[in-house]
């Protein structure tokens, strides 16, 4: 039985949960969720050990939804038909390190390219997985700069590339254009090579926006890694990765102790995230999604205005969530929880996010301002 102390521990942690929660634009984790249809499963150990596509000696396991998100995020990717593979991660981080551990054991002398901008997390992998690589400049936009990555690449013709591409980095929500990357390896004449696109924020809607960005397995990638709690949001950090079928089947291993393939990055699964976001998806539909999208771009532009409207110097990236301002103070930084960086803050604006957040939001970065100029 709890103790007293237990209880009030909890009491107390859950406030402050709460709390925070209705004050929280910097980072990427959307809050308009609902899981009570699905709370009863918490009695079950679920384990989605081995490949989500194999059966498996363990049967408390969710493969069945597994399968269905992999395949909604296939078509959204438009991967080729037949030779697509993936699985539920549990984030963006592992998402990514699959895709550069797979271009690892495809091209094992490979050299990475990634631009200045990208998640703090891929140097890490980079490290786990012991490849080399070189950083490229990034346009002020947070875009990797093309001519950079064009002029070292030809440096390192004779090594294959491994390109990391942001499909919306940290900060600026910037896009890499893998079309513009695949032609400059193109015009190199370079056949050896991979390209895996980091999507964690924007993996779930770009595919929906108007122009649409080059970042799919149709304009030339090879894996593509998605977040699942960030936009359309989870209690629990999770991710989808989609690769090319044929690739992974390279590296697959039979394991007799769970009566599976080995494919993935850990050995137990999760198999709750799985059934979330089949939740999730069911929900909403494509056409919930597209509504969540518009609704974001909409708030996304009202903020950017009326912080211009207050002599904030905020701007967004085309066809953004995400709107960058000039660094915020540290009572605002704290207050409203805004990821910052060097001289940039920015609010990510979530589904969850309602213009009277954003209404209060902006007054008081006026009413700061105006107190420093009284």
């Amino acid at each position: 039985m709890m103790t007293h102390d237990a209880s009030s521990q909890l009491d107390s942690l859950f406030e402050r949960m709460r709390d925070a929660n209705e004050r929280s634009l910097g980072y990427p984790s959307a809050k308009d969720f609902d899981y009570a249809a699905i709370e009863r499963f918490l009695k079950f150990p679920i384990n989605n050990v081995g490949d989500p596509f194999a059966d498996a000696t363990y049967r408390v396991e969710t493969r069945e939804c597994e399968r269905e998100v992999v395949a909604f995020f296939a078509e959204l990717f438009r991967a080729p038909q037949d030779d697509w593979w993936g699985y539920v991660t549990n984030g963006g981080t592992e998402g990514n390190l699959y895709g550069l551990y797979l271009a690892r054991e495809l091209l094992p002398n490979g050299m990475v390219y990634y631009s200045e901008q990208t998640h703090y997390s891929v140097a890490k992998n980079l490290h786990f997985l012991g490849m080399r690589h070189i950083t490229i400049r990034s346009q002020a936009s947070g875009e990797i700069d093309y001519e950079d990555l064009r002029e070292t690449l030809k440096i390192h013709r004779d090594v294959p590339p491994i390109i990391f591409a942001n499909i919306g980095t940290t900060m600026t929500e910037a896009r890499d254009d893998v079309r513009a990357i695949a032609k400059i390896m193109d015009d190199l004449a370079i056949r050896q090579r991979y390209i895996h696109s980091d999507a964690a924020l924007s993996g779930a809607y770009a595919g929906l926006l108007d122009p649409r960005p080059a970042y799919d397995f149709s304009d030339g990638a090879d894996s593509i890694a998605v977040s699942g709690h960030k936009f359309l949001g989870a209690p629990i950090p999770c991710g989808i990765v989609i690769a090319r079928k044929h690739n992974v089947q390279r590296i697959a291993r039979a394991i007799d102790y769970i009566g599976s393939l080995d494919t993935t990055i850990s050995g137990s699964r999760n198999g709750y995230s799985p059934l979330m976001l089949w939740y999730r998806l069911r929900e909403l539909g494509l056409d919930g999604i597209k509504r969540r999208l518009a609704h974001s771009l909409e708030l996304a532009a009202y903020l950017e205005t009326r912080l211009n409207e207050i002599g904030v110097a905020a701007w967004r990236n085309p066809n953004a969530i995400t709107v960058v301002l000039p660094r915020v103070s540290d009572a605002i930084r704290a207050k409203w929880q805004l990821a910052t960086a060097g001289a940039i803050s920015h609010v990510i604006v979530l589904p969850n996010v309602t213009r009277e957040q954003l209404d209060a939001f902006t007054a008081d970065l006026a009413a700061e301002r105006a107190a420093h100029e009284a």
